[in-house]
């Protein structure tokens, strides 16, 4: 059969409504509330028939709809109105200044998924829906950082349950025409491709370009004809099982993602990494910098390193891709040989530091090879983090492991309800999403009349409502419910009813199931008369993870039990849209995970921006965020070696704040009135989490703490032929032939009495370097306060002075402690290397004074 050769059709959209093309090419339409309703108006039913995908809803506009919409002089000046914010946006003023970033140079921002709106299915979970919250933040603020992914045609599955509530999968296939992208061409008008080799030959993808805003996102596509089927399949599913095709996805976006900005013009002088997936860019971005710098690779590695940001975003060990040495060896001898050094020595860079012949490849070891930036993404994820990676600094104390944290944020506009929002106009000012960053405007919430935000709550809720009744009757629909069952889903849930909400993946750790140890309690909270609940979950569990489907089927199955079953639905396919419902009708956001396993979780934020109560477990961002005054957790946060005694003793502790504080507070009327102390908690819910969680305070946090250094880093390293980057890379490598050699001797205390609070005492040291000079080395008294194992607990370093150069290479050192606290306190004493942060936890370079 001929091959079919494919052109499309797009509507003849008149001049005077042009704009609307531009428009839904745009995704700033997707977080304006204005904008959404200027689409929605010229055609209600078939703008949510079509998922509200503003190019296909165009393309499905007869001819004469859009000749009538020249004549309705109030779309017309809808129009106008859009589209002015729309310019104004545009031509905005930067906020943020990213210094000594010209127009050809960016922030490249990595992610293997994109969560930007439900229409552009290429996200599976919190990765990639903070990605895009980091774009549209990013957009608003004016950051020149630029997004790299990749297209998938398949993207993540769209959920189903069977009769029996058991989850299916389908993988239907995005129309690219469909979709607000446009494809990327050459300097000569033709297609740009991105080549890759490969083990199995070249690895060929074109590039789609999608704008965020002011920003791009450029997302890469091996779906071409040229390419065999193998090679298409790359970019068919978001995380593919096979190893090899998902090994194939981390080369594409980190190899190709960099090669594709370098090919548009683009020169990432900043490199943003989020996950092991995108480890791969420090390879190619290390070439470019070579190549334009006409540097060595020493020289390089330390420009690299200073300019990179890793931020690594789940402690869950599964979900950090490891890969055989043997499948990654064809992929990466091209740089080996392009960097001089054997193969081998590259392929170690993906295993701890001192171990060999692993036979794995970790991606998180490689990525952080690249990066001198890491962080976690909540305070305790960065705890965790740090225990769970200190071996890749071996001989470092826990607590001084370079990783921190910056905990996650969400866009506000994307998730606040169309009445929050112009409740907020009305009570704050008309341009409040532009001023989050102002504490004495968001705290002008607490002026909004009870009764007005109640009002406003309870239409959100309603639709809520309606919205899980229209969704479920589908559901039943395509089971061939009968007539009778589909009549009885008109009357489920309620609108007056405490609604608690629980959506996300359905991974083990996140215990969907709490409710359900319980199942007779649980059922005489629901059927209360004069105070009941409702319950509405969704979410999807891994196509390969039999347990979290085992949930959902549990779920379905209670929800199907004659005394609950119109107060318990089950959403299938959650996805953004579903999202937006839940975080702005629920009254209470339930999230029960098994602490520490939660990074951040930011779907708890949305709720609070929006009123709603956080009933949490004291995991990921709930550990910042948490007050009496704005929700409640579930337990004290103790850890548990016994997962099912965990299990017992929190759910008893969700009942336990669900019978005494939840249920009574919501019902608390006076004389009809609203409830007054739940109003009262909902605004500090909303000033909380508009203030401290939206992602304009994340992104201006990795502006200052990480973007503006590391360009700063850029330009002092890169003067005078890269002069100083030169010196770093010579320095290490002579620190690292010598430090071997270094030897201290036991520190000694002046004198050996006990001490009261206020009293100092000197430290002395003996310490040999061989040929290193003073002038290389930080020499440190380390000491703090010891726990009842003689482990250190708030323990700090103090750099000693040189006292006396005893003989050549000897050299006699002193510092001065001073007793700020009793107790009971030890010390040690330590050499580094001197320079900025990231030379000083070169691993390997540090010696102890016990010989270590």
């Amino acid at each position: 059969m001929e091959k079919i050769q494919i052109y499309k059709v797009y509507p003849a959209i008149p001049e005077p409504l042009s704009f609307l093309d531009d428009l839904a090419r745009n995704l700033w339409w997707c977080w304006n509330h204005e904008a959404i309703e200027l689409f929605r108006r010229i055609y209600p039913a078939q703008w949510e028939k079509i998922g509200g995908n503003p190019v296909a809803f165009l393309s499905s506009i007869s001819q004469s709809r859009f000749e009538s919409l020249l004549n309705d002089e109030s779309f017309l000046s809808h129009l106008e109105q859009v589209k002015i914010k729309f310019d104004e946006m545009m031509s905005s003023a930067s906020r943020i200044e990213i210094v000594d970033l010209d127009p050809q140079e960016t922030i490249a921002y990595l992610s293997m998924e994109f969560g930007l709106h439900e229409s552009l299915p290429f996200f599976a979970g919190g990765l990639g829906i903070l990605a895009g919250d980091h774009m549209k933040a990013a957009s608003n603020l004016g950051i020149p950082l630029t997004g790299v992914g990749l297209l998938f045609r398949e993207g993540y599955f769209k959920q189903f349950l069977d009769h029996h509530g058991w989850q299916q999968e389908t993988y239907p296939i995005n129309d690219v025409f469909d979709l607000p992208v446009r494809q990327v061409m050459d300097s000569s008008g033709f297609e740009l491709i991105i080549e890759i080799p490969g083990p199995e030959g070249l690895i060929r993808a074109g590039v789609w370009q999608l704008s965020i805003g002011k920003l791009k996102l450029f997302l890469l596509d091996t779906n071409l004809p040229e390419n065999p089927k193998s090679i298409q399949d790359i970019t068919a599913r978001l995380y593919a099982s096979h190893g090899e095709i998902r090994l194939a996805q981390e080369i594409l976006l980190g190899i190709g993602g960099i090669k594709a900005l370098q090919a548009m013009g683009l020169f990432p002088k900043i490199c943003h990494m989020n996950e092991g997936h995108c480890a791969f860019a420090g390879l190619e971005r290390i070439c470019i910098l070579m190549d334009s710098l006409q540097v060595d690779f020493p020289t390089a590695v330390q420009i690299c390193k200073r300019t990179g940001i890793f931020t690594t975003h789940t402690p869950v060990a599964a979900g950090h891709d490891e890969f055989a040495k043997a499948l990654i060896y064809p992929y990466i001898k091209p740089y080996a040989e392009k960097f001089s050094i054997p193969p081998d020595e590259l392929l170690s860079w993906g295993e701890p530091y001192g171990t060999k012949n692993t036979g794995k490849f970790s991606m998180v070891i490689f990525g952080v090879k690249f990066s001198g930036y890491i962080n976690g993404v909540s305070r305790l994820h960065g705890q965790v983090a740090r225990r769970m990676w200190q071996s890749l600094w071996p001989r470092r104390y826990v607590d001084e492991v370079p990783i921190s944290h910056v905990t996650n944020g969400v866009h506000i506009s994307s998730y606040l309800s169309k009445n929050k929002n112009s409740l907020f106009e009305r009570y704050l000012a008309s341009d409040w999403f532009n001023r989050l960053s102002n504490p004495a405007l968001i705290a002008r919430i607490e002026t909004i009349e009870d009764a007005d935000l109640w009002h406003v709550h309870e239409l959100d809720r309603s639709s809520l409502i309606r919205k899980c009744r229209q969704l479920v009757l589908a559901q039943y629909e395509r089971r061939n419910a009968s007539r009778n069952k589909l009549d009885e889903l008109a009357g489920l849930l309620d609108h007056h009813v405490l609604t608690i909400c629980f959506a996300r993946r359905f991974a083990t750790y996140k215990r969907a199931g709490l409710l359900l140890k319980d199942i007779p309690r649980l059922t005489r909270l629901i059927t209360d008369e004069k105070r009941p609940i409702q319950l509405v979950f969704a979410g999807k569990a891994h196509p390969n993870d039999n347990e979290g489907k085992n949930i959902i089927k549990r779920i379905a199955d209670f929800a199907k039990v004659h005394d609950v079953r119109y107060r318990v639905a089950f959403i299938e396919n959650y996805d953004i849209n579903i999202a937006r419902y839940m975080v702005q009708g629920c009254d209470v956001w339930l999230n029960t995970p098994r602490r520490p396993n939660e990074a951040c979780g930011t779907s708890g934020m949305k709720a609070s921006a929006n009123g709603g109560l956080n009933l949490s477990i004291l995991d990921g961002w709930w550990c910042e965020g948490f007050k009496q005054s704005r929700g409640w957790c579930i337990g004290n946060g103790d850890p548990y070696d016994d997962y099912e005694y965990q299990d017992d003793v929190e759910s008893q502790a969700l009942f336990n704040v669900l019978e005494n504080d939840v249920i009574p507070r919501f019902y608390d009327r006076k004389r009809g009135h609203p409830p007054v102390l739940w109003i009262a908690m909902m605004k500090e819910a909303m000033k909380m989490a508009i203030s401290d969680f939206s992602s304009d305070r994340m992104v201006r946090e990795y502006s200052t703490r990480y973007y503006i250094p590391a360009a700063i880093n850029f330009k002092q390293l890169t003067v005078n032929s890269a002069a100083k980057a030169r010196e770093l890379a010579q320095t290490q490598v002579r620190l690292i032939s010598l430090w071997s050699r270094i030897i201290l001797s036991k520190p000694t205390l002046v004198t050996e009495d006990d001490f009261l609070v206020g009293d100092t005492f000197r430290v002395t040291l003996k310490v040999f370097l061989g040929e290193l000079t003073p002038e290389e080395v930080e020499v440190q008294v380390y000491h703090g306060k010891l726990r009842a194992t003689n482990e250190f607990e708030g323990s700090r370093a103090e750099n000693m002075w040189l006292q006396e150069n005893l003989s050549p290479g000897h050299f006699l050192y002193a510092c001065t402690i001073t007793c700020a606290d009793s107790g009971r306190f030890g010390y040690t004493a330590r050499v580094i290397p001197k320079g900025d942060e990231i030379f000083s936890h070169t691993p390997g370079l540090i010696t102890w004074a016990n010989g270590e």
